[in-house]
């Protein structure tokens, strides 16, 4: 399973980010003259929202209403009932009355929209605005960053809408997925027949957004042959997408690493492997979470809970870790390097150069498979 160390980020915990972002632009756009319409505190119950469905799947920053209560979602969710408690999904907005229909939005309207365009690795503070240019949408510095991507780090980004000279950012239950997923759900039944019900299709597909290029770069063969390469490996580690959870409980306590200035703050058996591929550690729950926007080194139990949360944390791992290879997955799918040096950035420290022959082909076979599934070649490498 990944063992992998890599450049940690502070973690935060969340304050009231609708009290703070209505003061930010408040602030920012009455220097400019421009109308404010900031939502003022008032005795009076607020509007009930659109009322909560349980076929309805949630992103974060969506908003319900349910028992006389407005609620917005942190994160992906579908069927789980408004509440403070459980995975902790849901955060109450507050008692409502009266209204309904309309989800109202803590952000301003501005006259005109031209702000500067995003740019990945420039600092930006709290409040800042930029248009994102792969989807043409506009987005709000919640905190301060080091230019954190606003699609995958959604603590640190929020939709911002305004309209004018640039068009206006729909909200995120409208924001398509990025180009689509190139595995049908038929397929992907077909691939994983024997499936723990916990890894969803609709899971996956929510997930496709913190990564756009994941099983989107290149020619039709190439994007299908990295999505054959991704399941199959994500096959390998969860038999068949079976285990949500790493099967030798011996291990638990093994995976902190003290030496971490924060430590193991859910406790010193909670980063066990999880997921489709296995997250494991603290300090790469930490990496992963601060990539994702997601406090997964207090709740680690979200990646064997929320089912979009988990293929997340698998999407991260192949788009972003070398492991004991020397690229990332996706990358060896993408420049032609072939399937068997994704099983090396994966694995490859205990599999590869002999390692562990058996292990390897297990994975081979799956790619060999999924390739036929999806009507590609496997191209050349296979193994290593």
């Amino acid at each position: 399973m990944p063992h992998t160390r890599t450049p940690h980020r502070p973690a935060h915990r969340a304050a009231s980010r609708r009290g703070r972002i209505a003061a930010l632009l408040t602030g920012a756009l009455a220097a400019t003259g421009l109308a404010v319409m900031v939502p003022t505190t008032s005795t009076a119950a607020a509007a009930c929202t659109t009322p909560y469905s349980a076929t309805q799947v949630y992103t974060g920053g969506m908003s319900a209403s349910y028992n006389g209560h407005n609620w917005n979602a942190k994160w992906w969710t579908q069927g789980e009932t408004p509440s403070t408690g459980g995975s902790g999904v849901w955060a109450d907005q507050g008692a409502c009355g009266g209204g309904g229909g309309t989800t109202t939005s803590p952000t301003p309207t501005q006259g005109t929209c031209n702000h500067p365009t995003w740019v990945a690795g420039t600092q930006y503070a709290t409040g800042a605005i930029v248009k994102y240019a792969p989807n043409g949408q506009y987005y709000i510095a919640t905190h301060d960053n080091p230019g954190y991507d606003p699609t995958i780090s959604t603590w640190y980004w929020s939709p911002y809408t305004c309209t004018g000279g640039g068009g206006t950012s729909p909200s995120p239950s409208t924001t398509p997925n990025p180009g689509g997923f190139v595995v049908s759900e038929a397929q992907f039944n077909q691939m994983f027949p024997s499936r723990n019900s916990f890894y969803t299709y609709s899971g996956l597909v929510a997930a496709l957004n913190a990564y756009p290029a994941f099983a989107n770069t290149g020619s039709d063969t190439v994007k299908k042959q990295e999505a054959a390469a991704f399941l199959a490996n994500v096959s390998h580690e969860t038999g068949g997408l079976v285990y949500i959870v790493e099967q030798n409980t011996a291990n638990y306590p093994h995976y902190c690493d003290t030496s971490q200035s924060y430590g193991c703050p859910a406790g010193q058996a909670a980063y066990y492997g999880r997921g489709p591929i296995q997250l494991s550690w603290n300090f790469n729950y930490k990496a992963a979470g601060d990539a994702l926007g997601i406090d997964l080194l207090h709740n680690p139990n979200l990646v064997q809970t929320d089912p979009a949360v988990a293929w997340k944390t698998g999407i991260w791992y192949w788009m972003t870790q070398n492991g004991p290879g020397t690229m990332t997955p996706h990358n060896a799918m993408v420049n032609g390097n072939g399937f068997g040096e994704t099983i090396r950035s994966i694995n490859g420290s205990i599999e590869c150069n002999g390692g562990n022959p058996a292990q390897v082909q297990s994975r081979v076979n799956s790619y060999t498979n999924f390739t036929s599934i999806l009507g590609v070649p496997t191209g050349s490498n296979l193994s290593c």
